[in-house]
């Protein structure tokens, strides 16, 4: 298993698909040469905890992903995000919803242009909201 180490990495897996489970989120990207082996990241937040925990929840993704591990795509990029469910979930469990996500972020499309539309998209004005200077209503 390969992994993710640089910031940029993590940055550039964050536009591609992602699916949510109660121990962790999983980002996937797929833009690398078939022949290039699968590569994960982990990370928790700071609010997630202590140093101890989430380094404890740290291991337990790792352990995971390296159960099923063959699971993953070749030439895919994967950040897992860990939650404070994954200290308490049963490793099984765990390695049961890594599986059922990695297989799900590759079937649907990515979310990313949506993401990106949604950004792009003027916001609805709220009630009582003043209108942008020049705006008008045609």
């Amino acid at each position: 298993m390969d992994r993710l180490k640089k910031r940029a990495q993590f940055l550039a897996v964050a536009r591609g698909a992602r699916t949510a489970r109660s121990a962790f989120v999983l980002q996937a990207l797929c833009v690398r040469p078939d022949d290039a082996p699968a590569r994960f990241g982990f990370t928790v937040t700071k609010k997630t905890g202590n140093s101890v925990e989430r380094n404890r929840i740290r291991r337990r993704l790792r352990a995971a992903v390296e159960e099923v591990g063959s699971c993953a795509r070749a030439g895919c990029d994967y950040v897992l995000i860990g939650r404070r469910d994954a200290l308490s979930a049963p490793f099984s469990a765990l390695v049961r919803d890594l599986a059922s996500a990695l297989r799900k972020v590759h079937d649907k499309p990515s979310q990313a242009a949506s993401r990106d539309n949604r950004a792009r998209r003027p916001r609805a004005r709220r009630q009582g909201e003043a209108r942008p200077v020049g705006a008008s209503d045609a």
